[in-house]
């Protein structure tokens, strides 16, 4: 079977969200070029971030379409009367919304390249009947109104936040889309499960405990759980703590509580994982 490959440019429709593939001309097009481009929302504006880039149709896993144009003058123009109309839509929005004591955060706003549309961003602690909101939002524009209610970590992403280690939170500021965050990663990690420790602006566990979870699982394959009881020189001893980073285990054997400091390996790991060192 013949992998069909295609020169495509990853395009970004609005801040860090995940990169959508086209197809364009390598001649024409380079990184931090605003292109016109067919999206989910109708003709819209996008950033090139990557390319131009070979890659099989299966890699891309969709249709790819082509880049439309470049922007010209003439798109420039309606490009930045757009982010107006847009700051416009926002502001008007969070004033009916609170004429109608509608529960929402007003976002962000955007508005597609033609106006044919506007979509409105926002969150929420329930569940919003807007419908009212969307009819006076439509006589206002003129244009087609679309409310989409967004999850909090989205939320943080689109106004960002600062993290408990004092920088700008990762969502903001690089990820464009998110894992998913178990408590297990928490566990894993040996880190103490006290959730306000262990969650971000959010309130859901942090982005980053994804990062180093897999140092953690290949260094702990081999070495029994905290709390559990192996043999240690013949005789059956609980394990107490391991440090992955001084390569330590503490040890207490069961029938003299006598505590017994290992380094690794040692000759029980050995048996446990063979194909370790």
């Amino acid at each position: 079977m013949i992998n069909l490959k295609a020169l495509v440019y990853g395009v970004e429709i609005s801040k860090l969200s995940p990169l959508v593939y086209y197809a364009g001309n390598e001649e024409d097009i380079k990184i931090g070029d605003l292109v016109l481009v067919n999206t989910e929302m109708g003709l819209d504006v996008g950033t090139v971030r990557i390319g131009p880039k070979e890659m099989t149709f299966e890699e891309i896993g969709y249709e790819v379409t082509s880049i439309i144009r470049k922007l010209n003058d003439e798109d420039m123009i309606v490009y930045k009367e757009n982010i107006e109309l847009a700051k416009k839509a926002k502001k008007i929005t969070e004033e009916k919304a609170k004429e109608l004591n509608l529960p929402m955060r007003i976002l962000h706003s955007r508005v597609v390249f033609d106006r044919s549309k506007i979509i409105v961003f926002f969150g929420s602690d329930t569940r919003v009947d807007f419908r009212e909101l969307v009819k006076e939002l439509a006589k206002e524009f003129k244009a087609r109104i679309e409310l989409r209610q967004i999850g909090i970590r989205d939320e943080v992403k689109l106004i960002g936040a600062i993290g408990l280690c004092g920088q700008q939170t990762c969502c903001s500021r690089f990820l464009r889309t998110f894992d998913s965050i178990k408590m297990e990663m928490a566990k894993t990690q040996q880190m103490l499960i006290n959730t306000a420790k262990i969650s971000g602006r959010c309130g859901r566990l942090m982005c980053c405990l994804a990062y180093e979870n897999e140092f953690y699982e290949n260094s702990l394959k081999c070495i029994p759980n905290e709390g559990s009881t192996i043999e240690y020189e013949n005789v059956p001893a609980k394990v107490i703590t391991v440090n992955i980073f001084l390569k330590q285990v503490t040890l207490q054997i069961i029938e003299n509580n006598q505590p017994v400091m290992v380094k690794l390996p040692f000759e029980y790991f050995k048996k446990s994982c063979p194909m370790g060192d």
